[in-house]
């Protein structure tokens, strides 16, 4: 008899185990950081983390997170780096999916520098707002001076493994993704 309950006993608690399940842990990537501004990509999906700086707390790190849908980070990193050429007469305004950025851009030591304030929830009573940055520390966090710009400088959508051969081009110039799809569709 202490055996059949041993057994049941160990067959119950084999069933306990078997319901957990191990997810795929996927970390954040770092593009690139800056003192305490860094952009990080998980999957298709990059977030800008900050220390607000517009708290007591000086602990808080606040973050807005958007998609490279038709190369969002390299418009970005073109509109920050353009205000940096020529600074608006006001601060630039961006809607993101959850939240309102906006560049806030000011010469520091004659030195133009650009600041995030993020409007949390698009709600204008909760504000954060980020350092002030220059050029440099821009291209820094954009992986520009590290090289993992790559990371969203690369067209979406292309699968090279589709192709027979081994080259990225097309004869005529174009991604060779334009030329395999014609040729998919000629085969069908």
């Amino acid at each position: 008899m202490r055996k059949i309950i041993l057994l049941i006993t160990c067959m119950f608690g084999i069933s306990v185990f078997s319901q957990i399940k191990v997810l795929k842990n996927e970390s954040l990537v770092e593009i690139g950081k800056d003192n305490s501004v860094g952009l990080y990509k998980k999957e298709d999906k990059f977030t800008i983390n900050y220390q607000d700086l517009n708290t007591s707390n000086l602990n808080t790190i606040r973050s807005f997170s958007f998609q490279n849908l038709d190369g969002d980070v390299s418009g970005l990193y073109k509109l920050i780096t353009d205000g940096f050429i020529t600074t608006p007469e006001s601060n630039i305004i961006l809607e993101l999916p959850n939240d309102i950025i906006e560049l806030h851009y000011e010469k520091n030591y004659g030195q133009p520098t650009v600041q995030f304030i993020q409007y949390i929830n698009k709600n204008r009573k909760y504000v954060g707002k980020s350092q002030f940055l220059n050029q440099k520390q821009v291209e820094k966090i954009f992986g520009k001076v590290n090289g993992k710009s790559a990371m969203y400088d690369k067209p979406a959508g292309i699968n090279h493994s589709n192709t027979k051969s081994g080259s990225n081009q097309a004869s005529n110039g174009t991604p060779a993704s334009n030329g395999s799809n014609k040729n998919k569709k000629s085969k069908k």
